[in-house]
Order: structure tokens, then C-alpha cells, then sequence
């Protein structure tokens, strides 16, 4: 426990700040002096205190620490607003997501059972936009639960429960075990105070005589291993409350039975040496072979590294040996391992441990002292988008989503039926249609019907209902179970919709049939129905028969005109001033499509990703590597096809920006436009000439336009 700090003054003081450049310390001091200490204030103060020192202990970078003092005393925010906070760049998401961390603490607080403590940390990880913020969480944590006896009941087991749950685990997964021994031996002492006092005192009652005995047998293996010319540091191992008692439930024993109450470990130079020590203490005393433990040539999950042996040492008595060189206890005890993977028993998701892992290498950077602050920030680029949602039922449950998925699949993956009884969805308290695609930290309200009445059209994936395969083959399944007539007639329905969309409704059938392996029309029909066949697959085959068919001159069916002028084959779809051969992709984290204001960011080896400007991972990564950003343009619009479409709808205010906004998103150029309207019935009828990129894209665009609320039909024409 660190002394009593009490004041703000003195707090500025503490070794962990001097990580700051004096100008931001200047700063911090001329703004503390005005700030009053109120009640309550000291103690935390304290806590702010030792989270700073555990936090040095970590080699926290000058960001890290000055976020952690930004959050525990607030009044000091407004000094950093202005001018100051352009010089920590990083400063503003170091802070978010102290506040983001709050969320899910709340919805900790709200699940009194069955909490998905797993979701919860992956929700953690997938709303913090900048990793640090974790190191600080556990080190104000394990503050707070080093002052939690003073806290009344209630709130000291409910702090004891969150650190169980998710800070203890998030240690673990980092390797920082000395956080982890603390934070776990911490809360199990206020959930479990009864196990807890009795394994202590059953500790104390034996501790002289067992001090006594490891050294004694500490001697016995430094005069051994000197005699040897093996230089080693012996010392016993401090054993921890939590580890006992789930040992002795893992292994079913009394206290008494348990092999590593005392306990050394050896620290050696090199490996070589490890198992040179070995043999060294397994020539003194005689080994237990059940209780060998070979944990460098096979290391843990976590890459633990270490030899675990037991031996009968002297007065008969069991006692526990760890070997393990100097670097490997670094790694141990301050989570610094280079290459590290750990998935506690689930699929971890590759987005996910990409995070874990990047978190370990800044942790490595702290502890080599390598690079300088912001170092790694160029890595955390769009490589770390997340690739799962994680949004939450109304009660705080976790639903954990692919990304893209939308209302529909969280409502599928609660439960099959309440995916087949749903009508509507409520997101964050506000109504949004069932293909709104979701974000991690949305609070999802399905609204259901008393009847299960899915949708066939929920199926078409150019619709945008489902992002999930497998709530689709729930979806399909449903229909799967109809009568034969009812999926005829449904698809017979869904094609004739699509087909005189395309203006295609007066073509043969059975030609595709044979495409799609369907023995007669019927059969096709039902495949549209189970969603085997898109609508839009059959038009394109039709399209494309009746054009390998059909006489330039004179054809029979209307066909896609090729435009006049032709882009190049193989140009790009941007282009990178001053830079040539390079790979250039979208990036994940903002999706900037064409006509978007955009610029590049050179990665380290996925060649240049595209950004929009107003993108705040681009804002990061400008800040931090000015020199990786490439001004970059739209390329020319390739080749591509000429389609007349006609739109009819109720004419209304910003019917015409609905329209063009929409076929913009589809990435579809407008060549012309003419308009036509009705008084007297209130309806407008639009001419468009479009050049769409395929027949599939053009079938989607014509849904979309479809289903713009006041249309009523949206067809080619021609």
C-alpha cells in the first residue's frame, strides 16, 4: 500500500509523473492549484496515487499517465482543451475510453445471474478505441480493491465481483501476473471472507515453521548449485490465497495434500542451466514423478515457460521446486512475452487476439525501453478493426454478431423463433427498420408478433436483412417445412415481381430451369421460394441467353448497351499521386465510398489503405505518421453498362435526393435525368438513363429504389 497522499500537490510529486515532458508537468501543476480538496477527495487521491505507481511498475508511457491523472481528477481537464491537448494527440481517446469502460462496468452492476463475463470483456476491447486505456483500468482496479475495507458491504462485493469477472481475467490474458495474483486474491477475499480467513489461518498457524524449513532447504540448494558453478538466485515462493483453494477443488484435497505449500524457485542465466538445476535437485532429494512438469520444451497455452517438479525434501516432507531463467520470470511476473495466445477455452476471433497481441508488444516496448511514445501507434491501423458486433439484449446480456450483422440476426441468434416472430426492433431506445446494420454497444429491444411469419425476401442478400449464413439457413428452414403449393405460388410471386422489374416478364423459363438444375419451371419456382435461386440470378441467365440469341439489329428482349467510350482494362479504382505499383484497398474501419473526400495512409505491409478525411483512425494515424499520408483520388469510372430505368412514386419533399443518394451509395453513375409530374393524382414519373456495373448490380439497385418509401414501382424500360 502506497503512504497517504491526501492533496494534489504532494500527488504531482509521485516518480510516475516525471514520464511527462516538463511542459505538460508545468501545466498539470499550475492547474491543480486552484482546485479545492472537498470531502472524500483524499482517499482518492490515494487511489490515483497508486494506480500511477502500479502503472510505472508497467513502464507506462507520458499518454498513459497523464490520461490517468486527467480521469481521476476532472478539474484538470480544461488546461488540457485548448493548445496543450494538440501535443497528446492520443490524449482525447485515452479518456474515452476510461468513460466507455464505465458502460460496461454499469452493465456489470445490472446482471445479478448468468452474466457473460466473456462478452463483456470482448465488448471492452471492441468499444476502447485505443488499447492503453486497459493498462490503466487494471491499475486504478487493483487501487480500488487495495482501499475496498473501507468501502460499506454492498459496494465492496459488487467491486469484488467486477474484478473477478473482468479485470483478473484481462490480467490473465495479458500475462501480468502480478496484477493477476493480487486482483484475484483481493476479490476472493471479500466474496468468499469465511474460505478465505480459514486457508490464511491455516497459512499463519504453519508460516514460522515453514519459513524455517524453505530456508533451510534455500541453503541447502545455493551451497548445491554453487558447488556445481551453476550461478542461481534461490528464494521461496510466495504462495497465493486464490491459487490454494482452486487447486485444492481442481484436485478434490484437504489443505494438508497439497504438494507446493512449500515451495523455492531457481533463477538462472540460461536454459542450459534450468535443466542442469534439475538434476542437481533431483539428485538431493527423491522426485515425485507424478508432479513433473515440463513447461519450456512444452510451453503453456499463455507461453508460460518454467520446470515444475515435486520432490521428498528433508524431514520427508513434499516440497514444490520451480526452474526457470531470468528472463522467463520477467515474463511471469510483468506479462512481456514476445508471442503470446490465449483463448481460455473459446474461440478467441482473430480480431480479437490481434489486440491482445498488439497490447503484449507495447508492453514489450515499455519494459525495453524501445521506440519512443506513440511507437506503436502506426500498427494499430485497419488491420485492428474489429470483425464482430457486440451488441446487448435489454437486460445487459452480450450478443455477439459477425460484422455487418444487422437487428434480424441479433434477434435469430436470441432464438430461432423470436428471429421468425419479429416485426420491428428498437435500437437505443429508437425504432429502425430490421435491416439496420448494427454497432458494438447498441442495446437491441426485438419487437415480435404472436405468430412466426418470416419474411421470403429476408433471404435476398442483395436486401441487406441478413449478414449472418446461419440465420439465413434458419429462415430457410422455415420455408423448407411449407407445402409445395404455398412455395410454388410464393415464388412463382417473388420471380414475376423481379422479372417485369427488369422488363423480362414475357421470357421463357425453361431455359434457366435447366441452368439451375431445376427438372421443370415449377421446380425453379421453389427454389426462388427457399431462396436456393435468387430472382436476380434467373434475370441475369435470361439476360444473358437472350443475348447470345438475339440479332443486334433486331432484339427481341431489351439488353444493356455498352457505353460509348469504354475505360482501360485493369485501371484502379484510385489514384495515388507521385506513387505507382502500389497495392491500394478500402479500409475497413470507415468504408469511404466514390465521391467521398479521401486520402491514403502507407501501412507497413498491406500497401496503402483508403480512408475518408473526416475518419477519426485516420485522424490517429495522420497524427502520429504524417509521412505515411498519400493524397489520393477516385479513379475514372471503368466500363460498365447504359440501362434507361423509369420510377414511379408519390410525389414528395426530397424524393429526387433519396433517389440519387441511393444510387450513389450503389456506386451506379446518373447520365441522365427527366421528371414528369401528375397534379392531379400527386404522382411524379422519373426517366433515368444509368450505367450500372453488371446485371446483378442493376437488379439490386432496382430493389433498393423499390423499397424508397412513396415508391411504387421501380422498372427498366426500353
Amino acid at each position: 500500500m502506497v503512504p497517504p497522499v491526501h492533496d494534489i500537490a504532494t500527488l504531482l510529486q509521485r516518480p510516475a509523473l516525471l514520464a511527462l515532458p516538463a511542459p505538460l508537468r508545468r501545466v498539470l501543476a499550475d492547474a491543480a492549484t486552484p482546485v479545492p480538496v472537498h470531502d472524500g477527495m483524499p482517499d482518492a487521491i490515494d487511489v490515483l496515487a497508486d494506480t500511477l505507481d502500479t502503472l510505472a511498475t508497467l513502464g507506462a508511457d507520458g499518454d498513459v499517465i497523464l490520461a490517468a491523472v486527467l480521469h481521476g481528477l476532472p478539474a484538470l481537464q480544461p488546461a488540457f482543451a485548448g493548445a496543450v491537448g494538440k501535443q497528446v494527440p492520443g490524449l482525447a481517446d485515452l479518456l474515452e475510453g476510461q468513460v466507455a469502460a464505465a458502460q460496461v462496468w454499469a452493465l456489470h452492476a445490472e446482471q445479478t445471474r448468468g452474466v457473460n463475463t466473456e462478452g463483456l470483456r470482448r465488448l471492452l476491447l471492441a468499444i476502447v478505441r485505443d488499447l492503453r486505456v486497459v493498462t490503466i483500468l487494471l491499475a486504478r482496479q487493483l487501487a480500488r480493491m487495495r482501499a475496498a475495507g473501507a468501502l460499506p458491504d454492498a459496494e465492496r462485493q459488487a467491486l469484488a465481483r467486477l474484478t473477478r469477472d473482468i479485470h483478473a481475467p484481462l490480467a490473465n490474458r495479458l500475462g501480468i501476473w502480478q496484477l493477476k495474483w493480487e486482483l484475484e486474491d483481493l476479490a476472493f477475499r471479500y466474496l468468499q471472507p469465511q474460505v478465505y480467513k480459514q486457508i490464511a489461518t491455516q497459512l499463519d498457524e504453519k508460516r514460522l515453521g515453514r519459513e524455517r524449513y524453505i530456508g533451510a532447504v534455500t541453503d541447502a540448494l545455493r551451497a548445491a548449485l554453487a558447488e556445481h558453478g551453476i550461478a542461481a538466485e534461490v528464494s521461496g515462493r510466495p504462495k497465493h490465497i486464490y491459487s490454494i483453494w482452486r487447486k485444492m477443488q481442481r484436485k478434490q484435497v484437504g489443505f494438508d495434500e497439497l504438494y507446493d505449500l512449500r515451495a523455492v524457485r531457481i533463477a538462472v542465466d540460461d536454459v542450459a542451466a534450468c535443466y542442469a538445476a534439475l538434476g542437481i535437485v533431483h539428485a538431493l532429494w527423491v522426485p515425485i514423478p507424478s508432479e513433473f512438469d515440463d513447461y519450456i520444451a512444452r510451453p503453456k497455452a499463455n507461453d508460460y515457460r518454467s520446470l515444475h517438479t515435486a520432490v521428498v525434501g528433508p524431514e520427508g516432507r513434499t516440497l514444490e521446486v520451480q526452474i526457470r531463467t531470468h528472463e522467463m520470470h520477467a515474463q511471469a511476473e510483468l506479462g512481456v512475452a514476445a508471442h503470446w495466445k490465449y483463448k481460455e477455452g473459446k474461440g478467441g476471433g482473430d480480431a480479437f487476439d490481434r489486440k491482445i497481441a498488439w497490447m503484449r508488444r507495447l508492453l514489450d516496448g515499455a519494459a525495453e525501453g524501445a521506440g519512443g511514445e506513440g511507437a506503436l501507434a502506426g500498427e494499430l491501423d485497419a488491420e485492428l478493426v474489429e470483425d464482430r458486433v457486440y451488441a446487448l439484449t435489454p437486460k445487459g446480456e452480450v450478443v455477439d454478431l459477425p460484422q455487418g450483422g444487422t437487428v434480424l440476426d441479433f434477434a435469430y441468434h436470441v432464438h430461432t423463433m423470436v428471429g421468425h416472430r419479429t416485426r420491428g426492433a428498437k435500437v437505443n431506445g429508437r425504432i429502425v427498420p430490421l435491416n439496420h446494420v448494427l454497432r458494438s454497444g447498441d442495446r437491441v429491444e426485438i419487437l415480435t408478433s404472436k405468430e412466426p411469419e418470416p419474411r421470403r425476401d429476408w433471404l435476398l442478400q442483395a436486401n441487406g436483412f441478413l449478414a449472418s449464413g446461419r440465420s439465413r439457413d434458419k429462415v430457410r428452414a422455415w420455408f423448407h417445412k411449407l407445402d409445395r403449393a404455398r412455395n410454388l405460388q410464393a415464388g412463382r410471386e417473388l420471380l414475376e415481381k423481379e422479372l417485369k422489374r427488369l422488363g423480362l416478364h414475357h421470357a421463357d423459363l425453361s431455359g434457366a430451369a435447366k441452368k439451375f438444375h431445376a427438372d421443370s419451371v415449377d421446380e425453379l419456382y421453389i427454389q426462388v421460394a427457399l431462396g436456393d435461386v435468387g430472382p436476380h440470378q434467373v434475370g441475369r441467365a435470361l439476360h444473358e441467353e437472350q443475348r447470345a440469341a438475339a440479332e443486334p439489329e433486331t432484339p427481341s428482349l431489351p439488353v444493356l448497351r455498352p457505353p460509348r467510350k469504354v475505360a482501360k482494362p485493369g485501371k484502379s479504382k484510385f489514384t495515388v499521386q507521385g506513387v505507382g505499383n502500389l497495392l491500394v484497398q478500402l479500409a475497413k474501419c470507415c468504408q469511404p465510398v466514390p465521391g467521398e473526400p479521401i486520402a491514403g495512409y502507407l501501412t507497413r505491409v498491406r500497401g496503402v489503405t483508403v480512408h475518408r478525411t473526416d475518419c477519426a483512425a485516420f485522424a490517429r494515424l495522420a497524427a502520429t505518421s504524417p509521412q505515411r499520408v498519400l493524397p489520393v483520388e477516385w479513379g475514372q469510372a471503368g466500363g460498365g453498362y447504359e440501362v434507361d430505368v423509369q420510377v414511379t412514386a408519390l410525389d414528395r419533399k426530397w424524393l429526387l435526393k433519396d433517389i440519387t443518394t441511393l444510387i450513389a451509395q450503389e456506386e451506379a453513375n446518373v447520365l441522365d435525368i427527366n421528371s414528369q409530374s401528375n397534379r392531379a393524382s400527386g404522382r411524379v414519373h422519373l426517366r433515368l438513363r444509368l450505367k450500372v456495373a453488371d446485371f446483378g448490380q442493376l437488379s439490386t439497385l432496382l430493389g433498393k429504389l423499390d423499397a424508397l418509401p412513396g415508391v411504387e414501382d421501380a422498372r427498366r424500360s426500353g
